[in-house]
């Protein structure tokens, strides 16, 4: 049994509010069992210097973590002076993951950034983020269109992320911190509505898994992602 007492190949509860962010162009809170992740997205009407003149838009992101959304009170980054490994690593994840289904050039030279800030962890913050980035991505190109910016909403699919692994021997979808924490491999599938894989991210903590073992996470990864389509589209029609 599960922890949670859920079964192997279900999701946490999941809900995705969109506006909590009244300035932004875009925003949604995505709650993924007790992980909540509060993305904005906030639109510039420049691009970086090695995107000049290129016609291209840019899509990044940031990531945090407030200081009690762990067990543990950590450290705000800003006052150490630079970001941890794991914090740059993840965002640049995140950036990847909403450019592999953004149309660049039909954004002309404007750039969107994703700040995806964590309230509360339980594992599977840069899934949770990657899904609620997305939303808020889409709710500030819908923004730019309804003002004339855009013609169109510059988007060629979905995507979403969504954690795997296995724990005592059995593969399991969407891990919380305590089968994280104590998992035998983990990892993080990113992917597209289409089917498309973005990113995998997939690793042994003990001993090393077995071919069908993956194709057993993969498949366990994309019938959840698959729920997560729905719940973003969902949103967006609420």
């Amino acid at each position: 049994m599960r922890p949670s007492g859920r079964g192997a190949d279900a999701l946490r509860a999941v809900s995705i509010t969109t506006g909590f962010a009244r300035h932004a162009e875009g925003s949604a809170l995505i709650r993924m069992g007790n992980t909540e992740v509060l993305c904005a997205a906030s639109v510039e009407t420049r691009v970086p210097p090695f995107l000049r003149n290129t016609g291209l838009g840019w899509v990044t992101a940031e990531y945090g973590m407030l200081p009690r959304a762990t067990h543990t009170r950590g450290d705000r980054e800003a006052a150490r002076g630079k970001q941890s490994g794991r914090t740059q690593e993840i965002q640049r994840l995140i950036g990847r993951s909403l450019r592999a289904v953004v149309d660049r050039a039909a954004m002309g030279e404007m750039s969107i950034t994703l700040d995806c800030d964590v309230l509360n962890a339980d594992g599977g913050t840069r899934c949770a983020a990657i899904t609620g980035a997305w939303v808020a991505l889409s709710l500030a190109f819908r923004h730019l269109v309804k003002i004339n910016v855009l013609k169109t909403v510059p988007l060629t699919g979905q995507v979403a992320a969504v954690s795997c692994g296995i724990v005592s021997g059995e593969t399991v979808l969407d891990l919380d911190y305590d089968e994280d924490s104590g998992a035998d491999a983990d990892a993080n599938f990113v992917l597209t509505d289409a089917g498309g894989l973005v990113e995998i991210q997939a690793t042994a903590e003990k001993s090393a898994f077995t071919e069908a073992q993956f194709q057993q996470l993969l498949a366990l990864a994309r019938a959840g992602t698959g729920v997560l389509f729905a719940q973003q589209r969902g949103a967006l029609v609420g």
